[in-house]
């Protein structure tokens, strides 16, 4: 099944226009996880150019949004749309690489320089602690927005200390893609639940399909950014450890931990991943996917719709289904993904970039996008939406993954968390390393950084 490029139209009538602002909350560039309570006496979100009473959502006029490398091709739809209905406040899309460690820079940088060039910022789920609390971004009216309507942990995501910081944008959860042909030629009833399972059904798919006996069996993201703190992180949790647990202690060492460090490690030496995929990130491993190296594959929802792509681009649609990820005892857990829209301490007309959120998010918004590109929506309902469910069989295991997802480490210092996390566990994928040492090194350097 081909794209669906439908054209996004904006909601009839004008965005309700935002209320008086909200009041700051004050936060202190936290060490540790924020999941609730009251900061510490610090820094004051919002910058230093607005009053206590909170930002100004009463300017307008134009803005910029600000995200990673449009990879879908339909967002230039939604922002022409937006621009058609509102020519005095016409918004221009800036977008940054397509490297999430990349996009994270230059919008420090900007928010360093205090400078107003970026307005609507998408920010990844993880960011929000360090954003919030070093006053990059606004607290947000939430009342100006039905938050119960939305998945409960993408507003999880978007809040630091009980504080709306961002609207969820697209949620993301990991998935399992597998070649349903192959694995039905091969007599495997059902995609794998555990590791042991999956590596099963590659060993009977390269025994029994002559074509596939020197395919790759699985891959995920392992190049040396974001995406492999991401997948590291998906091992453990499916190991049942955790890099950082729910209280925000760091137990990177826990025998649940290396056991899940320990798949990858010899996941890379036994062949059951490719060694090429060691320079992967989400793009070349659905590549491989899709040009058929692969039996199976880890990645986001945005690659069903150009995976299952009609125009010759693809060598795998209409052969492939979506699983939950396989774990090491039953299914696995995914890392919490997606990005909320934030607005810059630093930006000007405030108020536009308000009513450009709430356009964004909404659920006529939120289901064409998803019709187009098949990015993860936010909104609760258009999971049941027979249209949705129709041209994407897997909604229902993409709303399990996203409600079951674990979240990255929740915290200010995020940047020289997630490194830290790359660096250890980096070498376990090259053969330099057991998972072990990788994990002894990693606790205490988080330790430091999470201090409690």
């Amino acid at each position: 099944m081909g794209t669906n490029r439908t054209a996004v139209r904006r909601p009839a009538g004008r965005a309700v226009r935002a209320a008086a602002g909200v009041a700051i909350v004050s936060a202190l560039a936290l060490t540790a996880a924020a999941c609730g309570g009251t900061p510490p006496p610090g820094d004051q979100p919002g910058g230093d150019t607005e009053t206590a009473a909170g930002p100004d959502f009463t300017q307008r006029g134009p803005i910029k949004y600000v995200q990673g490398k449009d990879t879908s091709g339909n967002l230039q739809n939604q922002i022409d749309a937006w621009n058609k209905d509102n020519p005095d406040e016409k918004v221009e899309l800036v977008e940054l690489p397509d490297n999430a460690d990349q996009q994270r820079a230059q919008m420090i940088q900007n928010a360093q320089t205090r400078s107003p060039e970026y307005t609507v910022l998408s920010l990844d789920v993880v960011w929000t602690a360090e954003f919030a609390a070093n006053s990059y971004v606004d607290p947000l009216p939430a009342d100006q927005f039905d938050m119960a309507s939305f998945l409960q942990p993408t507003v999880d995501g978007a809040t630091y200390f009980d504080q709306l910081y961002g609207i969820p944008g697209t949620g993301d959860g990991g998935l399992l893609y597998y070649r349903s042909d192959l694995l039905k030629e091969a007599g495997v009833a059902q995609p794998p639940t555990t590791w042991q399972e999956m590596k099963d059904a590659c060993a009977a798919v390269k025994s029994k399909v002559s074509d596939a006996k020197d395919m790759g069996c699985f891959a995920g993201q392992y190049q040396k950014y974001e995406g492999l703190t991401v997948n590291v992180a998906e091992a453990v949790d499916s190991a049942g450890g955790a890099l950082v647990d729910a209280q925000g202690v760091p137990t990177a060492n826990s025998p649940q931990s290396v056991e899940g460090l320990n798949f990858l490690g010899e996941s890379f030496a036994d062949g059951t991943i490719p060694k090429e995929a060691i320079t992967w990130q989400e793009e070349q491993g659905r590549q491989a996917f899709q040009d058929g190296k692969l039996i199976f594959h880890r990645n986001w929802p945005y690659a069903f719709a150009l995976m299952s792509k009609s125009d010759g681009s693809s060598k795998v649609n209409g052969k492939f289904e979506v699983a939950p990820l396989p774990g090491k005892d039953g299914p696995g857990v995914s890392s919490l993904g997606g990005h909320n829209f934030a607005i810059s301490s630093f930006a000007e007309n405030k108020g536009t970039a308000l009513d450009f959120i709430k356009y964004m998010t909404s659920a006529e918004t939120q289901k064409a996008n998803t019709l187009a590109t098949s990015l993860a929506p936010t909104l609760t309902a258009l999971y049941d939406d027979p249209e949705l469910n129709k041209k994407y069989p897997y909604m229902p295991t993409l709303k399990a993954s996203i409600e079951s997802a674990k979240p990255r480490p929740k915290v200010v210092q995020y940047g020289d968390v997630t490194l830290a996390i790359q660096d250890a566990t980096y070498p376990v994928m090259q053969g330099d390393s057991t998972a072990a040492d990788a994990m002894n090194q990693l606790q205490p350097r988080l330790e430091q950084l999470i201090q409690r």
